[in-house]
């Protein structure tokens, strides 16, 4: 297993979220019952499933039972198809609100096993000769973390993943070329979906050639038959290759931008959207999100859109921790840090707390909601507090915050936002020295005040606050 950069890291988590992300938002326009508004699309919820704003549908909730035995393998071991079978039995046995015809057909004459159900999946086929819909398509990202070190093995586990409901070779190929370049993105931030053409065989890469070929060329609004794998690959390519890259404000963007292009194609597009999601959050990180969406994000089973970034970092890592424990770890240790239980009020808005991580264990009562800066346990977090994290590393370095603009003003519009609907805000990282108040003298940006006069308050309050100098640039541009 490879060790992954902060940034490809990020990006591995982002394939994740990007996906439910996608799902989640594409949900209430689905089949054009809704098309979205001049501001572009929101969470809405609604949808066919009747769908919650910000939760997800059944492409993330089957995404999950792919991602889940990855995250928890013992070792690099690849991927136990017994188990995604599993999985898929247990979201289904659910009576979901929502779920494609060709894969409720496999599902529910099919037992819990991985033989079972490709041999449920490959009688349908020989029944009806359609079994290329785009329901495995719309759940191929976590394979690609798994497999981040060897294509060629990632191959094997993209065809044999969408074999378990959908046969036809089509829909098995659409995965593999779309999971390679999630992998490709991942590696090395960029878009390539042509890369995995050499490894379909030879008689079938002219056939996807001309299909990446009308992607870029066609208007994305040519795929609005996008119900097949073939047809939903085109839109989600279209999304992305044709969508104007940002001239005014962060590339990153580019992610929510292609996202709306996916979603304006129309008819399945929360799984247009949750496929696009996916290549796009491998492209930019899990950083690149805005937290509007992230808050709401949630869905089967009974988790949030963090716990799905948790599960991501475990599944690119071959189960194993990260930094201090996280995630597998209740609470993060951070005893050998000093001054972290610094906590003191915002001077331009008592209605916002600064500190550190130490803190959190002795909070004033009116705090109601959290922005963390830093890592956290979910222990740590205290009960009853809306929590809300930001990817953001204390560091200069270019490559350790590759969105580094974007996630300072999220951060201060998420806390501008929480303090619009009237709650108190504890806005903290490890010792409120740099994280903390870089976002705290943007948020008084926001309410009209001079960052650089926001910033000299706030050393004020905190003498050892002390942005370094990346932060300044950003903050002071």
């Amino acid at each position: 297993m490879m060790k992954l950069t902060t940034a490809q890291q990020d990006r591995a988590c982002g394939a994740i979220l990007g996906t439910a992300t996608g799902d989640a938002l594409g949900a209430g326009y689905e089949f054009d019952g809704v098309r979205p508004g001049p501001d572009g699309p929101q969470m809405i919820g609604g949808g066919l499933g009747g769908f919650d704003p910000g939760e997800w549908t059944d492409d993330t909730s089957m995404m999950y039972a792919v991602l889940a035995p990855l995250a928890f393998s013992p070792s690099c071991e690849g991927i136990d198809l017994d188990r995604v079978a599993a999985g898929f039995k247990q979201w289904y046995a659910g009576g979901p609100a929502d779920v494609g015809v060709q894969t409720s057909r496999v599902l529910s004459a099919a037992d819990p096993t991985a033989a079972s159900m490709s041999s449920a999946a490959a009688s349908l086929h020989e029944r009806t000769g359609r079994t290329a819909g785009n329901g495995s398509l719309m759940r191929t990202a976590p394979v690609a973390l798994g497999y981040l070190d060897d294509p060629d093995e990632l191959v094997g586990a993209a065809l044999a993943v969408s074999g378990l409901t959908h046969h036809d070779p089509l829909a098995g190929q659409a995965c593999v070329l779309w999971s390679l370049a999630i992998r490709h993105a991942i590696l090395h931030g960029e878009f390539d979906i042509r890369g995995g053409l050499a490894f379909l065989p030879a008689s079938s890469r002219d056939y996807w050639t001309g299909l990446i070929d009308e992607a870029e060329t066609k208007p994305p609004s040519t795929f609005r038959a996008n119900g097949s794998a073939m047809g939903a690959f085109q839109a989600a390519w279209a999304a992305i290759s044709q969508t104007p890259v940002p001239t005014d404000g962060p590339a990153c963007q580019y992610l929510t931008d292609a996202l709306a292009t996916a979603i304006g194609i129309g008819h399945d597009t929360d799984t247009v959207a949750a496929i696009a999601g996916g290549l796009l959050g491998a492209r930019w990180g899990a950083s690149a999100v805005p937290a509007k969406y992230r808050r709401p994000l949630h869905g089967y089973p009974g988790i949030t859109g963090e716990r799905l970034v948790e599960l991501a970092h475990l599944a690119s890592n071959g189960g194993r921790a990260g930094h201090l424990g996280w995630p597998l770890k209740e609470r993060l240790d951070y005893s050998s840090w000093e001054r972290t239980d610094v906590l003191v009020r915002h001077p331009a808005d008592d209605g916002v707390w600064l500190g550190g991580v130490g803190a959190l264990e002795n909070l004033p009562p009116s705090v109601d909601a959290l922005v963390s800066l830093c890592l956290v346990g979910r222990s740590q977090v205290p009960e009853g507090l809306e929590h809300i994290a930001f990817r953001l590393i204390d560091s200069a370095d270019p490559a350790a915050n590759p969105n580094l603009e974007f996630v300072i003003n999220d951060a201060a519009a998420m806390v501008a936002a929480l303090r619009d609907e009237g709650k108190t805000v504890f806005l903290h990282c490890v010792r409120a020295e740099s994280r903390t108040p870089t976002v705290a003298a943007a948020y008084a940006g926001l309410r009209g005040i001079d960052p650089r006069d926001a910033l000299a308050e706030i050393q004020r309050v905190l003498p050892n606050a002390s942005p370094n100098t990346r932060f300044r640039s950003v903050l002071f541009v």
